[in-house]
């Protein structure tokens, strides 16, 4: 019985709570274009965002990392690995290109993106490490009630998920701020010391949905001799 209760919880289960993942990770364990995790908040406003996600994958072809859809805006946030050196950033249904940035395979790696629309400025921070600045949109704050998904991109709105741009790997200690996060504080979050949790998504106080073939797993974390 047991065990009928596990795999249940493998492809449907739900937190109606906020719950405390530390030590925890989301494993997602084959390509797929159903499975992912829905991260839930009642916040609907946003001037500015900065999202962190820790990751690990062998894969190098397209995928992403953080996707954040409105009705109106399928890609009104989102974080995007394109091909294998260049991470793309995505705001209000524009986006820009940060090229020569590696993500190094079969090892955890901390990516943060950031979006102000005073601004129009977005970066990429890949293990505490900045990118150069780049202009997406300015003025556009986002203002409606969004989605929020890790393990596929969002082409709909809560949906439209492409099988090629699945995530294949694991992910854990995801925040989401509605400010920018100053480099420091970007730099404590990469080497996980006492960094401010995000106040939009918070990993250690998370409500989430898992859809799909998604397991919640203890995070592998190698013994220290």
């Amino acid at each position: 019985m047991e065990k009928v209760l596990l795999l249940m919880g493998v492809f449907t289960a739900c937190c109606a709570f906020p719950q405390d993942l530390s030590g925890k990770m989301f494993t997602f364990p084959k390509e797929t274009n159903t499975a992912h995790v829905k991260l839930l908040t009642s916040k609907t406003e946003f001037k500015a965002v900065t999202a962190c996600v820790r990751s690990f994958t062998d894969i190098s072809r397209d995928y992403g990392i953080f996707s954040l859809a409105t009705r109106s805006r399928i890609n009104a946030f989102g974080i995007f690995k394109l091909g294998a050196t260049s991470i793309r950033m995505l705001a209000q249904d524009a986006s820009a290109d940060f090229l020569q940035l590696y993500i190094p395979l079969n090892k955890w790696v901390s990516i943060c993106g950031t979006w102000s629309s005073e601004t129009g400025l977005t970066q990429v921070w890949l293990d505490g490490q900045p990118s150069s600045r780049r202009f997406i949109n300015q003025g556009m704050q986002i203002n409606e009630e969004p989605i929020t998904i890790l393990g596929q991109e969002q082409d709909a709105y809560g949906g439209g998920f492409d099988l090629s741009q699945s995530f294949v790997g694991m992910m854990s200690d995801v925040h989401m701020w509605d400010y920018v996060l100053s480099p420091c504080e970007l730099g404590r979050y990469a080497n996980d010391l006492n960094f401010i949790p995000g106040n939009v998504l918070n990993w250690r106080a998370m409500e989430f949905q898992i859809i799909g073939n998604v397991l919640e797993e203890n995070k592998q974390d190698l013994c220290k001799a």
